[in-house]
């Protein structure tokens, strides 16, 4: 459900969930939904702007703070269960307000009592990385991986909310057939999961930008490589690609979320001298 509104769902459609018969809210007031049919907690809801310090570290983990009071009791009691009988929960991320990204099959790893807080592994395969004490080589290799598990569907709820879940280029509106591109790659220096780093483009436009096929210069014009120009190849090619020539992508309105032209700059550049 979440992948047709690209990647994030918003608190109504979260509200209106059948389990056994009984409808159940999956997201609330609180950050933590223990419904009573359940011994175990079912979701937990981490928001960038919430009063604790809730923060995924380089291995993907969440240090997700208890709720207030004490931690082995109230809300954090069933949070506990889960993570003793390991017990799968459903993550939610909200970067902005009244957007929701689900990591489902989160795992509850441990407790500090000291400092506060639980560490929920957003999936499965990081909490196998984690369990298994990997080496430092090792983490180095699984560094790539946790980023497009943990931070990549943050960037695209992000990007795909900020141009309104349509493409930059073609104005495409099917979420699902979108992705959030880095102006700058995630893996180079400048290449931080942030708005202004970001473009939604629908697939084939994605293909062409990473391949160097399609470039955006700094003042948001769409330039097709010239060979392509001079290609004759049907229809796809004709009105997707060729006919984009020289025309204006669509941008956020708030200044704060449109492309920077410092870092478009760059990668034009890099797409004149392909």
């Amino acid at each position: 459900m979440a992948e047709t509104f690209g990647g994030a769902l918003t608190y109504k459609q979260l509200l209106n969930f059948e389990i056994d018969g009984q409808r159940i809210a999956l997201v609330g007031q609180r950050g933590i939904i223990n419904p009573a049919i359940f011994d175990a907690t079912l979701t937990v809801t981490s928001a960038a702007e919430g009063p604790y310090n809730d923060h995924f570290d380089d291995d993907g983990v969440l240090r997700y703070a208890f709720e207030a009071g004490d931690p082995r009791a109230g809300s954090n009691r069933k949070m506990l269960v889960a993570m003793e009988t390991r017990t799968p929960i459903i993550l939610f991320e909200r970067p902005i307000s009244n957007l929701y990204v689900p990591y489902v099959g989160a795992f509850i790893l441990g407790a500090n009592f000291d400092d506060g807080y639980v560490e929920i592994a957003a999936d499965a395969i990081i909490k196998a990385q984690v369990e298994a004490g990997l080496s430092e080589v090792e983490k180095r290799y699984a560094t790539a991986e946790v980023r497009r598990r943990v931070h990549q569907p943050l960037f695209r709820a992000r990007v795909l909310s900020a141009y309104d879940r349509r493409c930059a280029i073609c104005r495409l509106n099917h979420a699902d057939l979108l992705d959030a591109a880095h102006i700058i790659p995630d893996a180079d220096e400048g290449g931080a999961a942030s708005v202004p780093n970001g473009l939604a483009l629908c697939k084939i436009h994605h293909a062409a930008y990473d391949r160097n096929l399609l470039g955006i210069d700094p003042d948001y014009r769409v330039h097709i490589d010239e060979a392509l120009l001079e290609e004759i190849d049907g229809p796809m090619l004709q009105h997707g690609l060729k006919e984009m020539h020289l025309t204006s992508i669509t941008v956020p309105k708030p200044k704060t979320q449109q492309p920077d032209k410092d870092k478009l700059a760059h990668r034009f550049d890099l797409f004149l001298a392909s």
